[in-house]
């Protein structure tokens, strides 16, 4: 017996020092070196130049553990020539096996897709990375990393397009992938003679996340925190000539049916030119842009007092976004790019495409320390909801400070102009809006200390006190912790009228705090408690709202997810307010409720393929009660696309003579990859608290890199639901737009 409980622990022992002292060993950089010969794109590494290159092995665990090397093991290679960055890689099973995709559509998204990526931090700020990855079935996906991916996955970005190629290759005990990503796609430093890097793979059958350089199972697999260099044999040249010009042509016929007017068609034709001003700093111009590839945004339905925020989706603003999108924090932002180009039609309530006479954006690095962003653009006139021509200037700096944190400055103008067809085109002095702010981001070389530090101030004609937003947060984190604490306090005025604030008048302090056990043994990852509180309030009414949230948080070894909620809520109305949405008897300003909730989440494995996410919860809702499930059901029939269901219900039950409701909102998806480069999404939406049913279906085919010709097709109807015993039934077209566009990216 005694043997038998010692042996074991000696051979722990014994694998734990195996284990460090192999670590020790682990290569901390990566060499590259230029290619003799030419390098084909086939999945076959049997060029004699990957003999010759530097390997970047032993991969470490991510996710189920950060303890361990990888069960499934990678070897990631990279060389280059005069025009491209080539990386392979050999990704090891244990034996024959299937993969997991959502489909063949570019920049696939998800923490269990079969994948490997590769970043690059050209200028090892550790605060911004360039992002390339490639699935087995060759699929690609691009993106950008802002704020050192500290806060959370909204800093990490697939919209961002741009030119590179890469294919995959299935064998019996593996797959391999081959990447060329031309030195013009990225920015960089010209002489530097050191990269920032890391590679990292996703792989379904052991639900497990690994790296090159390890990164500590607290913080997502973007963080670049934890980056290890990447050395050229020699310093980089200086980049040659690096011009795009991508024009477009698109034709529309559109009809208002709600406003009685006949159909309109209309031809339209623009661009955008990228122009590299040096390798490191972008000019983007754009004349008359076109936005009709763009889904629709997903409704939502809307027991809020306040306005719902959707993200920008649009080319134009993407490259360096969080050079001007990132100033302040969230529900409190200086500027939102959507404020341009996108109105609102206050009769309908529904978003409305503003046309965009022509727009700057320069912006990127002068030095490895300072990024500046400029834009100016100029915002057509739309007589019919009273909108004039407006112009947006926005000029940023950012300025590195210690190892990973950095100071930035913000200046906003929006300025209106009288735009008179056939006459004048003269700027309205008096109606302007600005704004100054300053930001301070903080994080620490382990990344176990972030936060910022932000002010910010208005001005317009009027000249009001109170016309300011500042405030901060701090988040420390280490495996077994995680503590954020939040404040802010708006002023009355505070008037970012290109940005983005759902509350003024207030001062918030917000704090949160969990706390992670890790089983040794067992299906659970992790599980464990956390405790947080908002408080809203102000010097008039005091207490706004304030909530306090008791949770327990389990997480599967198979990326499951459930949380439970125990809530305690108080509101204050200093408005009148219709809790049901529906536009019935308002509560009266100057009530206050107090309730309880009990809330629930499940997120099931995403590797089967049906797989669900579901919440819900019960309790209390100002003066009465409400029910409420909402989530996604998905269909994988792989590789070839999905089917999904999104759903949200609200049974609202309020005391006469308030109204009760139920509030249904229901969107079927289809999803069709037909290969690599032909896609079709279909998917209806019906919101019964705005009586709408709307169709969007989108036919791509990406003929070439980044050149893409697009089909859509977009229907409203007023629609009524079952509700008081009526049928479902479709009723009378409100809007309908059908669109071809074409597009095609050249380089000179």
């Amino acid at each position: 017996m005694h043997n038998n409980n010692v042996n074991p622990l000696i051979g722990r022992f014994l694998f734990g020092v195996s284990l460090f002292l192999s670590t020790l060993s682990f290569a901390q950089h990566i060499t590259i070196k230029k290619a003799t010969g030419k390098i084909i794109l086939d999945g076959v590494i049997d060029e004699q130049d990957w003999n010759e290159a530097d390997v970047a092995r032993d991969f470490k665990q991510n996710f189920p553990m950060d303890t361990a090397l990888a069960a499934a093991q990678t070897e990631a290679r990279i060389l280059y020539d005069d025009q491209f960055i080539y990386v392979s890689a050999k990704m090891y099973n244990l034996g024959p096996r299937a993969y997991v995709t959502p489909s063949l559509r570019r920049d696939y998204r998800g923490a269990v897709n079969d994948g490997f990526t590769v970043v690059f931090d050209t200028f090892q700020d550790r605060t911004n990375a360039f992002v390339f990855g490639i699935n087995p079935f060759g699929v690609q996906r691009e993106g950008l990393i802002s704020n050192g991916g500290d806060f959370n996955l909204t800093d990490f970005t697939l919209n961002w397009d741009n030119k590179w190629f890469g294919e995959a290759k299935i064998y019996d005990d593996c797959w391999i992938v081959e990447i060329a990503i031309p030195f013009k796609t990225l920015r960089y430093k010209a002489g530097l003679d050191t990269w920032n890097i890391n590679f990292y793979r996703i792989d379904s059958q052991y639900a497990e996340r690994s790296t090159w350089s390890p990164i500590p199972q607290n913080f997502d697999l973007i963080n670049l925190a934890f980056l290890r260099q990447l050395k050229w044999d020699k310093p980089l040249p200086k980049g040659g000539p690096n011009i795009s010009v991508i024009p477009y042509l698109a034709a529309n016929r559109t009809q208002d049916f709600e406003k009685g007017s006949s159909a309109e068609q209309n031809l339209q034709v623009g661009g955008d030119v990228k122009i590299a001003v040096s390798s490191a700093l972008n000019l983007d111009l754009t004349v008359n842009p076109d936005f009709s590839q763009v889904e629709v945004d997903q409704q939502v339905t809307n027991l809020d007092r306040f306005e719902i925020f959707f993200p920008e989706r649009r080319q134009f603003f993407l490259e360096n976004a969080d050079l001007f999108a990132n100033f302040g924090v969230e529900e409190t932002r200086p500027f939102f790019s959507r404020r341009i180009g996108v109105a609102r039609d206050s009769s309908t309530g529904q978003n409305i495409q503003n046309p965009i006479y022509f727009g700057a954006r320069l912006s990127g690095k002068i030095d490895n320390n300072t990024r500046i962003g400029i834009l100016n653009t100029q915002a057509g006139e739309d007589r019919s909801i009273g909108l004039p021509s407006t112009n947006y200037t926005v000029a940023t700096v950012q300025r590195k400070v210690f190892s990973r944190s950095y100071v930035g400055l913000i200046a906003i103008n929006k300025q209106a102009f009288q735009d008179s067809i056939g006459g004048e085109f003269t700027m309205q002095p008096k109606a302007y809006n600005r704004l100054l702010g300053a930001d301070f981001n903080l994080a620490t070389n382990d990344n176990i200390w972030s936060g910022k530090l932000f002010y910010h101030h208005s001005f317009d004609e009027a000249k009001l006190d109170s016309a300011f937003a500042y405030g901060g947060l701090l988040n420390y984190n280490t495996n077994r912790w995680s503590i954020q604490t939040f404040m802010r306090s708006v002023g009355a005025n505070f008037n970012p009228e290109a940005g983005f604030v759902r509350r003024k008048n207030i001062q918030q302090l917000t704090s949160m705090v969990s706390y992670k056990f890790y089983p040794a043994y067992g299906k659970v990852q992790r599980h464990g408690p956390g405790f947080n509180f908002d408080m809203v309030g102000n010097g008039q009414y005091k207490f706004l709202d304030w909530n306090m949230v008791a949770l327990y948080n389990i997480r599967w070894k198979s990326t499951a997810i459930f949380e439970l909620q125990l809530r305690r809520e108080y509101i204050y109305l200093f408005d009148e307010f219709d809790p049901s949405g529906t536009n019935g008897q308002r509560l009266q300003a100057g009530t206050d409720y107090t309730n309880n909730l009990i809330l629930a989440s499940y997120i099931s494995d995403a590797r089967k393929r049906f797989f669900f996410t579901l919440k819900g919860q019960h309790g209390g809702y100002y003066n009465g009660q409400r029910s409420t499930i909402e989530g996604t059901l998905t269909y994988r029939y792989q590789p070839w696309g999905f089917v999904s269901l999104d759903f949200s219900y609200n049974g609202i039950r309020l005391p006469k003579p308030y109204s009760s409701a139920n509030l249904l909102l229901i969107g079927p998806r289809v999803d069709i990859t037909f290969s690599r480069k032909v896609f079709w999404t279909t998917f209806l939406q019906y919101n019964s608290q705005i009586s709408n049913l709307n169709i969007n279906s989108r036919l791509q085919w990406r003929f070439k890199p980044v050149s893409d010709f697009f089909l859509v097709y977009t229907d409203n109807y007023f629609a009524e639901s079952f509700e008081n015993g009526h049928a479902f039934y479709i009723g009378a077209p409100k809007a309908r737009a059908i669109v071809l566009k074409f597009s095609y990216w050249l380089n000179l």
